[in-house]
């Protein structure tokens, strides 16, 4: 099992949970920080004294407050460690359970488990943990989809602005415009329209309209 792990979470309450999980496990040893740029220090200086951490379990989401931040999101600073320390075993652990955000940070292995915060939430860090002592990746039951069925589910970034947009209330005409002055290309309405019902057949959607909720209730936008 993990000797040293570090938490990064701005909230004492799920830090508290957290290192109730840990004790449980018999990891002798959890720091635990509230600001992303704490936890990036202390992982340098754990391992510029020959002490490195075995675990990271960071959230995502950071409220941001008078410090100015290096690494102001979970997201930055899991980028920023796994290029540092490539063999750092990484954690997540958020509220955030949109399947884009998942297959970002997992399909390239930034992270090596997802585990989503609720009624269930420790239970599955607890499963995560063990999982990663074993060098195995974990993702929480309810998002497990995220990294299957891709060729149903994947959309590609231009599709994921497209239907935000759209969420906002922008007509084609309207994305077209934006997206000629955004200088993303395709732009014209043609291209919008045809690429929207590539994006219905592929949901099985009947409109735009139930494409974008389709899309929605899946977590991509």
């Amino acid at each position: 099992m993990f000797k040293k792990v570090l938490i990064s979470d701005d909230l004492d309450s799920i830090n508290h949970g957290v290192m109730t999980v840990a004790a449980s496990l018999g990891i002798k040893e959890v720091v635990q920080v509230q600001y992303c740029d704490d936890a990036y220090l202390k992982l340098k200086k754990a391992a510029m004294d020959g002490d490195p951490f075995d675990l990271l379990i960071t959230d995502l989401s950071f409220k941001l407050d008078h410090r100015d931040q290096t690494y102001p999101s979970g997201d930055l600073l899991i980028k920023a460690v796994r290029e540092a320390y490539p063999n750092l075993q990484i954690a997540v652990y958020t509220v955030e359970d949109r399947l884009q955000r998942v297959r970002a940070l997992m399909q390239d292995r930034y992270a090596d488990a997802y585990v989503c915060k609720g009624r269930k939430g420790l239970v599955e860090l607890s499963h995560a943990i063990r999982a990663l002592d074993k060098q195995e990746s974990y993702l929480s039951p309810q998002i497990a989809h995220a990294l299957n069925d891709k060729e149903a589910l994947e959309v590609d970034d231009y599709d994921i602005a497209l239907l935000q947009l759209l969420a906002r209330g922008f007509s084609q005409d309207e994305v077209s415009a934006h997206f000629k002055n955004s200088h993303i290309s395709p732009s014209s309405l043609s291209s919008i329209e045809k690429r929207l019902n590539k994006l219905r057949i592929q949901f099985k959607a009947n409109n735009a309209i139930h494409l974008v909720a389709m899309v929605k209730d899946l977590g991509l936008i």
